[in-house]
């Protein structure tokens, strides 16, 4: 609760959501843009990942978190997907069944990456999942005069940063990076590269060393922040720090661990259940 002009006010959480931990990285931005708000942030790792489930199962999961948040006590005012995944597979859904809730998405940051680029030529790194969906498909075409963007599934490598695998996830980039062609600042090389996936940012210090200084690697956190600021209602006057609560469908260890690396100080995230 807090006292807005002698008023007891209620305050309601933001929810964030995503597969297991890459959303901390969005998570991060949103704190940094709203420091005053509520954070309630959900990983779905019981059922992670979902750049490597189906369409469907990747719907029902968002539907089932979204209905939990909103059902809770306070309830959410907004939803934040920060799952590029789950974003392509069921944003579209989640605002039909939620007419006039605000419900942001996250999507692969190509116009950002158009701006930035000099040699036209841009990568994409996501999950297959995300390069197959017909809202990256929209979004790429309608782009296609602008550039060539060359797309890279990274099957694995959201998994890899999920358990930490640091070994793992050096030989997925490589691997990967490599798949995609020359990097650089000349003519005919890659010079803008697109982490299409929010767990991709996390291993970003291992892509700038392979694809070189001078390509501009480009995420999605502080656009989607920004947004959040934009649909939120205009009379929230809260004062003081935001809490945050975590949650996990998997080993709250985990997330407990990544807010703590990637967050600095953050509550022991709890267990939950959301099943189907």
């Amino acid at each position: 609760m807090s006292q807005t002009g002698g008023v007891e006010q209620v305050r309601h959480p933001i929810g964030v959501f995503d597969s297991g931990v890459g959303g901390l990285s969005v998570l991060k931005a949103l704190r940094a843009e709203l420091p005053h708000e509520d954070f309630v942030y959900v990983a779905d790792s019981g059922f992670a990942p979902y750049g490597e489930r189906s369409g469907c199962f990747v719907q029902d999961r968002a539907r089932l978190i979204t209905q939990y948040l909103l059902d809770q006590q306070p309830a959410i005012k907004a939803l934040v997907i920060a799952c590029n995944t789950a974003t392509a597979a069921a944003v579209q859904l989640l605002r039909q069944e939620h007419p006039g809730f605000p419900i942001i998405g996250v999507e692969p940051a190509l116009k950002p990456a158009i701006a930035a680029s000099r040699t036209r030529r841009i990568g994409v790194m996501a999950t297959r999942v995300t390069l197959e969906s017909d809202k990256f498909n929209a979004l790429k075409l309608s782009l296609s005069e602008q550039a060539t963007f060359i797309c890279q599934p990274c099957d694995g490598l959201a998994d890899a940063i999920e358990r930490d695998d640091a070994s793992q996830i050096v030989a997925l980039c490589t691997q990967y990076t490599r798949d995609m062609g020359q990097f650089g600042i000349h003519e005919g090389q890659i010079d803008t590269l697109v982490l299409g996936c929010t767990h991709y940012p996390f291993a970003s210090h291992h892509l700038q060393r392979l694809v070189g200084p001078q390509v501009c690697l480009i995420d999605n956190g502080e656009p989607v922040a920004r947004q959040t600021r934009r649909v939120l209602p205009a009379l929230t006057d809260y004062r003081g720090e935001g809490c945050l609560q975590l949650f996990s469908t998997g080993n709250p260890q985990i997330l407990t661990d990544a807010a703590q690396r990637w967050l600095g100080g953050t509550p022991h995230a709890q267990t939950m259940s959301i099943a189907g």
